[in-house]
């Protein structure tokens, strides 16, 4: 079975670095929530990995068929609950 497995490390404040794979990813949270801005929250990466899954499953399936495409977006919105604890209602990817 596949398994995937991170480490994170909080730096301080807010700051949190996460080893992914070999490379490092920094979140943190703007200076008005006790932060230094040194990152993005970490709450889109959910979007972020959607969208990066999205696209590599239409690249490959794609590559399968011999279809040439030069450009293409992926967009993700996420529409966040008004109380505690925030979290994403519903997602949208086009």
């Amino acid at each position: 079975m596949a398994q995937h497995e991170i480490e994170t490390q909080w730096m301080g404040k807010m700051q949190f670095n996460t080893l992914v794979n070999g490379h490092t990813i920094i979140m943190d949270a703007p200076e008005r929530a006790g932060g230094e801005d040194n990152g993005p929250i970490p709450k889109p990466f959910i979007l972020t990995a959607l969208s990066g899954c999205t696209g590599m499953d239409i690249v490959s399936i794609l590559r399968k068929a011999q279809t040439e495409v030069n450009d293409f977006d992926i967009k993700v919105s996420g529409q966040l609950s008004k109380q505690q604890p925030i979290e994403y209602i519903s997602i949208h990817v086009t």
